[in-house]
C-alpha cells in the first residue's frame, strides 16, 4: 500500500466526567472541511467502542467526516459506574458524559448516530443541544417500552445464565460485565422504567432525523421508527430494512453507509 493511501490512525483518550473517566476513540475523516460536524456514535445496551468493530472507520471513509465513539460510564474501557443505572439514564446521558465529550473535543456542531438505546440517547442529546446538533441518525432505536422489547431482553437474560455467554461479554467490559448485563436486563424490566418514552422529547428535536430500522428487529417493531418520524420537531425520514434484525450496521452495512452518506449530503448538514 502506498504511503498516501494509508488510513489515518485513530486517536484514543480518557475524558474526565463528574463520575469517572470515559474512553473515547476518534477516526479522522478525509474529504470534509475542518468545520464539518463530526459524527458521534452512541452504543447499545451491551455495547462498547470495540463492539462497533470496523464500522467507525468505514463510516469516516464513506462520509469524509471525523467519527468519534465513546464507552458510556461503566462500559468497555471507561471507568466503572459508581452505582446502579437509574430509570432516567437515557435522558441523563446528555448532561454528564456527553457534555464532557463535547467540551473536550470543542464541538460547536455535531451529528449523532445512536444504535438501540443509544438512539434514544441521541434524541435526548439533540433536544438538549438544539443549536449544536446538526443531524440525528437512529438505528434500531426504541421510542417507548414495548412488550416485544421486554421479551427479547428476557430471552437474552436467560441466555446469559450460561457462563460462556458472560465470558464473551467480559472480553469487552472486563470485570464490569455483570454490571453491564444487570444495567440492561434489570433496568428495562423495572417498574420505574415501564412508562419511559420519548414522546415529550421528540418535539424539541429540530435537526433533521433519519430513523433506520430492520423489519425483523427482535427488540422493537416498526412502531418505533414510525413514532420517531411522526413526533420529531424537525424534518425526518424513515429507512426500513426488509429481512434485517437489530444490528443493521453489521447485517446491511453497505445499505446503512449509503443511506447515511446520502442523508448527510443535504445542504446545511
Amino acid at each position: 500500500m502506498k504511503a498516501d493511501t494509508v488510513a489515518p490512525v485513530p486517536q484514543e483518550i480518557l475524558i474526565p466526567t463528574a463520575s469517572g473517566r470515559i474512553y473515547a476513540k476518534q477516526w479522522p475523516g478525509a474529504s470534509q472541511p475542518d468545520h464539518a460536524a463530526p459524527i458521534i456514535l452512541l452504543h447499545d445496551s451491551l455495547g462498547s467502542v470495540d463492539l462497533w468493530r470496523d464500522f467507525p472507520a468505514k463510516l469516516a471513509a464513506a462520509t469524509g467526516r471525523d467519527v468519534i465513539a465513546y464507552d458510556r460510564l461503566g462500559f468497555g474501557k471507561s471507568d466503572p459506574h459508581p452505582g446502579r443505572l437509574e430509570a432516567d439514564f437515557v435522558g441523563a446521558e446528555a448532561h454528564d458524559a456527553f457534555t464532557a465529550l463535547a467540551n473536550h473535543f470543542q464541538l460547536p456542531r455535531f451529528i449523532l448516530f445512536g444504535h438501540s438505546v443509544g438512539g434514544g440517547m441521541s434524541v435526548s442529546i439533540a433536544a438538549a443541544f438544539p443549536g449544536r446538533c446538526a443531524a440525528i441518525i437512529t438505528e434500531s432505536a426504541q421510542e417507548f417500552v414495548e412488550d416485544r422489547t421486554l421479551e427479547g431482553i428476557r430471552v437474552a437474560g436467560e441466555q446469559f445464565k450460561d457462563p460462556a455467554q458472560l465470558d464473551r461479554l467480559k472480553r469487552y467490559h472486563g470485570d464490569k460485565a455483570q454490571w453491564v448485563l444487570d444495567a440492561w436486563v434489570l433496568t428495562w424490566q423495572s417498574a420505574a422504567f415501564a412508562l419511559w418514552n420519548l414522546d415529550d422529547t421528540l418535539p424539541r428535536v429540530t435537526a433533521p432525523l433519519l430513523a433506520i430500522h430492520g423489519e425483523n428487529d427482535e427488540y422493537g417493531s416498526m412502531r418505533h421508527p414510525e413514532k420517531l418520524v411522526a413526533l420529531a420537531g424537525g424534518p425526518s425520514a424513515m429507512k426500513p430494512l426488509a429481512g434485517c434484525g437489530h444490528v443493521p450496521h453489521r447485517e446491511r452495512e453497505d445499505v446503512v453507509l449509503d443511506a447515511v452518506r446520502e442523508f448527510l449530503n443535504q445542504p446545511g448538514i
